[in-house]
């Protein structure tokens, strides 16, 4: 009887939030970007590339910002920023002159300048700029949906076209050149599925916590597997399980959802941290 009550109850909670058209965008939204982001995430922890995941993040601020001053969609520009100083990185990276690690912090630093810069010189305050610094899907539209779920799947048909090639590159980048493989071309091709993926999640995370959905789902899998299928199963689960019971306890606790998501996931990952010691006893 108490179970049945638990499992009816349970199902009146996810009833009354789905009658909301805002709460069901949310969740779409939600699964998408947790499909998107946990594949992304995979190669991110392979590649080692979390920190340059925080500097393309932030640096889509000053593109954000810019588009608030010209008038135009912030998406565009920050996507246009993204790709830019995502492939900067990359570049630098190469050169045995700079570390990227150095390149990351310049572009950082740069890009929120430029931000704050653009934000200055604006006659007017846009309110909006909270919403892409921190996030807030339950304000995402049919439209945005559309587009997150269009150019989602571009990001997810790519990374299967070029998936053992991506591997390959990952695992030994030197072996992947002398094969033959465009080491450059996917280098700088990963990097902008990265500034892709993280412009169209700025508005359900934000800026400031993007880059944790970029590594913490591929980071919690490969604390419980090594083979890549797996991984990549388990990062998608732990994305999923992150997006939906953050978007249920925020909208019941009344946090924000942004934050929420993120906290659960982190949870997430100390938990699968304590799954991979008991199994390796």
């Amino acid at each position: 009887m108490i179970q049945d009550a638990l499992r009816a109850t349970r199902g009146t909670i996810m009833i009354e939030m789905l009658n909301f058209e805002f709460m069901q965008n949310a969740f779409l939204a939600g699964i998408v970007l947790g499909i998107v982001l946990a594949v992304v995430s995979f190669f991110v922890v392979l590649r080692r590339y979390s920190f340059i995941g925080v500097g393309v993040a932030h640096s889509a601020f000053g593109g954000v910002a810019l588009g608030a001053l010209m008038g135009i969609s912030p998406t565009l520009t920050a996507l246009g920023f993204a790709v830019v100083v995502a492939n900067a990185i990359g570049h630098i990276g190469r050169q045995e002159k700079l570390s990227t690690d150095t390149a990351i912090g310049i572009f950082f630093s740069l890009s929120m300048a430029l931000g704050v810069i653009f934000i200055g010189l604006s006659d007017k305050y846009n309110t909006d700029l909270f919403g892409y610094l921190f996030g807030n899907i339950l304000a995402i539209t049919r439209t945005d949906l559309v587009i997150v779920s269009v150019v989602g799947a571009v990001v997810l048909f790519s990374c299967y076209i070029f998936f053992k090639e991506l591997l390959f590159t990952a695992f030994d980048s030197e072996v992947a050149f002398v094969s033959g493989i465009p080491v450059v071309f996917l280098d700088h091709f990963f990097l902008t599925i990265l500034a892709v993926s993280i412009v169209i999640s700025i508005k359900i995370v934000g800026i400031v916590l993007v880059s944790a959905l970029l590594v913490i789902p591929g980071a919690a899998a490969s604390q419980v597997t090594v083979r890549y299928v797996p991984m990549i199963a388990v990062s998608i689960a732990v994305a999923l399980i992150s997006t939906t019971g953050g978007l249920i306890i925020s909208y019941y606790a009344d946090l924000a959802s942004g934050a929420t998501i993120v906290t659960f996931a982190s949870l997430i990952f100390f938990i699968m941290v304590g799954v991979g010691r008991l199994r390796k006893r």
